[in-house]
């Protein structure tokens, strides 16, 4: 068993883009862009939920292995296209977290919300007093 395992493993080994895909040097980014598809998919979310020292952690942590990808040899630049997308995003979820906790957004949000219940109010008491005019 030993002796056909090795063998498997010399035939793989001995075509280059077989060998690449066997890697970590591919699997290890592959799997790693769960972070920045998740991080594209939050944008849509409130900002009310993102953490800030979670979005600065994941920003520190790409900067670093978006580095670390093209200091290796040979260069990983599934790596650091994978530690680039998801550093985008994480300054993107950065960004709405500053606009919403301290520039504003949140009292904007709240005024706008008031603004549309005193707009549905007005409609309906609109649609009843035309309800009423009909009869």
């Amino acid at each position: 068993m030993a002796a056909f395992v090795k063998a498997v493993n010399a035939k793989i080994r001995s075509n280059p883009t077989l060998s690449y895909f066997c890697s970590t040097h591919f699997w290890g980014p592959a799997s790693n862009f769960g972070i920045p598809v998740a991080a594209v998919m939050d944008a849509r979310k409130s900002p009310e939920m993102i953490s800030g020292q979670m979005t600065l952690a994941l920003c520190i942590y790409s900067a670093t292995f978006m580095r670390y990808a093209l200091a290796v040899t040979p260069q990983n630049y599934l790596l650091f296209a994978c530690h680039f997308i998801n550093e985008g995003s994480q300054l993107t979820q950065g960004y709405r977290y500053l606009q919403w906790h301290h520039w504003g957004g949140k009292e904007k949000a709240g005024a706008q919300g008031a603004i549309e219940g005193a707009k549905e109010k007005a409609a309906e008491a609109s649609d009843k007093i035309q309800a009423a005019v009909s009869k």
